[in-house]
Order: C-alpha cells, then structure tokens, then sequence
C-alpha cells in the first residue's frame, strides 16, 4: 500500500512568550483534523507541539505536495493565529506570511516534511520535532544515523545496510541541490553539511532509492527577507528491516550537539532531546528543543506515538546540554555564543546599526 506521512508545522502563537502551546490551538488542530479524516481527505492523524510550534502529523494517499492536504493544513494554521489573536498569544500568525493560499504550503511560512513510501509489513517511523533552531540542525543527526558506522553498526553488519545511503543537498541561499553518495562520497559530503547555515540535508535515500528520511528546508528569513522567527524543523526517518534501528536512529541526540537558533534566532546553543512534556523552551527562549515521536504504520493507521525521549537513557544528555547552555552563555554578545555576522544580517541587529553608519569613516 502506498502511503504518504506529511508532517506540516508552524508558530501560530506563544504561550507566554515563546515558550509554549496554549492547549486551545492543539484542541483547534485535532477538530479539524478529525472533520478532514471523517470527509476521507486523510488517512489518519496525531497534533502535537514542541516549544511555541504547532505540528501536524498526517497520513493520506494523496502524494507529496497535494493542494488539499497542504490547504488543510493552511485552514488549520489560519484558524488557530485567529484563536491566539482573540487571547492575545505572542507572535499570532507569526508563520503565516500571506493571506492567500496558492495550493502549497512551501514558501508561506510554515515548514514541511513528506514522504510516499511502499508500506511495509512493518513499518516503524519516527518523527523529530525541533524549536528554536534551523534547518541545519538535522545535517549532524543524518550523517551519523546514514553514515557514521561508528553510531551505525548496521552500516558493518548488515548487509541491507552495507552498500550505502545517498544524500540529498541543498544549498539554501542558490537552491542548487546535489546527491552524494557514502560511502564514497563522505568527505564530499562533510565538506559540504558542516556549514550548516548554508548547506542541508534535504533527503536520504538507500542505495537503491527506496526513501529513508526527507527532512523540512525552509528558511523563514529567506522567504520573507527579514527576520520572523527561526525555522524550528521537523524530520521524518523510517527505521528498522532494511534502514537502520530504531536505537541508531536515536543515538545521535545523545550528543546535544551546538545549532544555531535559540534566543531571537540569533544564537548557538545545544540541542536537546526531551520528552513532550518537557518541550517548553524557557531559559534564555531555550536551550533547543527536539522530541521525537514513534509511529508504526499499518494500512496508513498511525499506531502510536510512543514518546521516545521519555527515557532516563537521555538524562546525562540533558545534563550536558544544560552544562553547554551555561558555559556558552556566559560569552553573552561575543561570538561564537552569537552568530557570525552574515547570520545575523537576517536578524533585527541591521536595524540597530544602521543608526550608526553615517559615523563611520576612513582610517587615516
């Protein structure tokens, strides 16, 4: 059976702050959710929230980029920036960039991930959820988790596994995209996704083509040309029988590895794996926050979730994240706790120096 998983986000409005989801947006999402699933438009469906992000998780037999499935997704946003209005949540509307739906989501605010696979008899499939940081911040995670056998053993001793993932790339500020190929290609590759602001991983493949993970590539701040928020993404990764374990798939978070976001989008801080209930991005706006939710799919059926950073396994994670957050906030406006200049170009910071642009003069 063919199915696609889109999974569409957006920052509709915060509670208090930009700290959390007030329950009447999560309760707006899964009504209308619930009328589209009755009227047979999906499948099935889950709504959740990480940080001040709405995230809709949706199956359907429609394909990728399907103009009802993305406009039920637009109707949904739209109706809860007008709940957050009439109760005065922060940032109301925030992702909504146009008044007007054009038949995809892409390019008006809110960020997306799909994928159609082949269902299989088993079909476990996990879905990351992150606020408070950029699309780059997947680049890490995928390498490890398609790449690094050292995180993979899969990757040694399964001969599924063994031939190789393709990656997909993105270069954000051309978008040019271009496949590399690891084994082969992994320095190639790492040349390119260490640079996580300017280069991502848009999707991974197996070595035989069959999808593996696609991840959302938006970036708020080149589609409006201004700053409206960080980008806050999500990701969907299928595990098990032929791709790799659902502990390998984990295992990288395990790092809190530095990403660019947190505080007005415009600093680098860890990222953090927490349960659902721990995703409220408090300290400093932060630190970031990722969750990470487990489906097995049957006939389109989202049979869960299990909340998988709800394990003690991740504590010493959440420690370390915390002991990153305190030392790298102690550098305050000095990089690299703040971003590098061409980052913050896309910040509010233009704005407080352009006062002082008239003053500036040639040495002599």
């Amino acid at each position: 059976m063919k199915v696609t998983i889109s999974v569409i986000k957006a920052d509709i409005g915060g509670y208090v702050g930009h700290s959390g989801m007030h329950p009447a947006l999560i309760a707006e999402g899964e009504k209308r959710l619930a009328e589209a699933k009755d009227k047979g438009i999906i499948v099935d469906y889950h709504v959740t929230s990480v940080g001040d992000d709405l995230q809709l998780i949706m199956t359907h037999t429609r394909g990728t980029d399907n103009s009802e499935v993305h406009g039920l997704a637009w109707e949904v946003f739209k109706a809860g920036a007008d709940i957050a209005k009439e109760i005065g949540l922060y940032g109301a509307g925030q992702d909504i960039l146009s008044e007007a739906f054009s038949g995809n989501v892409k390019g008006m605010g809110p960020g997306v991930a799909e994928m159609e696979i082949e269902e299989r008899p088993s079909e476990p499939v996990i879905i990351f959820m992150a606020d408070k940081t950029s699309p780059g911040a997947w680049n890490l995670p995928l390498f490890k988790i398609f790449a690094d056998p050292f995180n993979t053993a899969g990757l040694v001793i399964d001969p599924k596994l063994h031939p190789g993932f393709i990656f997909k790339v993105l270069e954000l500020k051309k978008g040019r995209v271009v496949d590399l190929k690891c084994p082969d290609e992994m320095y190639d590759l790492l040349s390119l996704i260490g640079a996580v602001e300017n280069f991502v991983v848009k999707e991974v493949k197996r070595y035989d083509g069959v999808i593996a993970a696609v991840a959302s590539v938006q970036r708020l701040s080149l589609i409006a040309g201004r700053y409206v928020g960080k980008d806050d993404p999500v990701m969907i990764v299928r595990a098990q029988s032929g791709f790799p374990a659902v502990g390998e798939v984990l295992e990288p978070f395990s790092l809190a590895h530095m990403v660019a976001g947190w505080m007005r989008g415009s600093h680098w801080g860890p990222l953090m794996p927490v349960s659902v209930r721990e995703a409220n991005c408090t300290r400093f706006d932060g630190p970031p926050r990722v969750i990470a939710l487990g489906f097995q799919l049957k006939n389109g059926k989202l049979v869960g979730p299990r909340d998988l950073f709800d394990d003690p396994a991740f504590d010493l994670t959440r420690r370390r994240a915390q002991e990153i957050a305190d030392y790298i906030r102690r550098m305050g406006p000095f990089e690299p706790q703040r971003l590098g200049m061409e980052e913050m170009e896309y910040t509010t910071l233009p704005a407080v120096l352009k006062k002082l642009e008239e003053r500036f003069k040639e040495e002599e």
